[in-house]
């Protein structure tokens, strides 16, 4: 019998779903067709995102691509057919409101929205507001952007909301006293490790509201990917990546964020984190660094505290 010991609805234990590490997104997608759906994914123009986008668009969905320099998008999705380029800056709470009034405004329902856009491993940089920028980019923003796009997800009746984290969980937790590092040394593991356990503890919390209403939230770990993403790496640290971990290729990537987005595995299911294309397995906080989620980033009581802290910080409540 599978155990529950943060008494989550989804227990979080794999299934199993019958994929790995390996699986590609468009194998997950191989008998889905998603015609009529609609999709947003931020920063789909690259990486992974990029090849998020192109599986989903060739499973037949209209898929949006918010950009923050959309001429350097443009070029990456000019060939995959159903997709729109638009413009919106994840550090810009002014640009996040005028990209959702105007996707609110094409009166389109929103079945996906994949949190997929996001930084890593800058030396300190702050937002306009003073918040230090991976906090504020990686999750304050797309916080920001769940809650203004929520009336087209909930006319969806059954949408998904899939926020990427990472093995990044195990370098450092929340600290709700201090998410901008104002009160204590900026070290930008700890910084990112923070973010990415936000993203992680949103999902949860956003499920809690939102299956009542059909919107389920997922948590991602993708894997070990070398996107643009390292360009904030010196070499030594590029290295040291290389030789701790096992690389996937992009489109494997892509895999757990479009299981999360379209699997019937997962209906009735919400509020876990996954990886591999499946929900990950519970492990205690010493165990070595690895598979698996630890509870801090999927604690409920952790995950409120944090959604209460991102309201006051953004300004922004979502209308449940």
């Amino acid at each position: 019998m599978t155990t529950n010991p943060l008494n989550f609805i989804t227990p979080q234990a794999p299934i199993p779903s019958g994929f790995g590490a390996e699986t590609t997104a468009c194998e997950v997608l191989a008998d889905v067709d998603l015609a009529g759906k609609v999709a947003i994914v931020t920063g789909g123009y690259t990486g992974i995102g990029l090849e998020t986008t192109r599986a989903l668009a060739k499973a037949g969905a209209t898929v949006i691509v918010p950009a923050r320099t959309p001429d350097k998008a443009r070029a990456s999705l000019a060939a995959i057919t159903g997709t729109e380029l638009e413009t919106m800056d994840l550090a810009d709470p002014a640009s996040i409101d005028d990209f959702a009034q105007r996707f609110l405004a094409s009166g389109r329902k929103l079945d996906i929205l994949i949190h997929n856009a996001g930084i890593m491993l800058p030396e300190l940089r702050r937002d306009s507001r003073g918040y230090e920028l991976q906090f504020a980019t990686n999750h304050l923003g797309h916080f920001q952007l769940t809650a203004r796009l929520w009336p087209a997800l909930l006319q969806a009746g059954a949408a998904r909301v899939v926020a990427l984290s990472s093995i990044a969980i195990r370098l450092g937790g929340v600290d709700l006293a201090d998410p901008s590092f104002e009160q204590r040394d900026y070290e930008r593991y700890a910084a990112y490790g923070q973010s990415k356990t936000a993203t992680s503890l949103f999902a949860v919390a956003l499920d809690q509201r939102g299956k009542a209403h059909g919107v389920r939230a997922f948590a991602v770990h993708p894997g070990a990917i070398m996107t643009g993403l390292v360009r904030d790496l010196n070499e030594e640290e590029v290295r040291a990546s290389s030789e701790m971990y096992t690389f996937k290729t992009t489109e494997q990537g892509a895999a757990t964020s479009v299981w999360c987005a379209v699997s019937p595995q997962l209906d009735g299911k919400g509020g876990v984190y996954c990886e591999d294309a499946d929900i990950s397995q519970l492990v205690a906080e010493d165990s070595p660094f690895g598979p698996g989620v630890l509870k801090r980033a999927v604690d409920p009581e952790l995950a409120a505290k944090l959604w209460t802290l991102s309201e006051a910080m953004t300004g922004v409540k979502f209308e449940i």
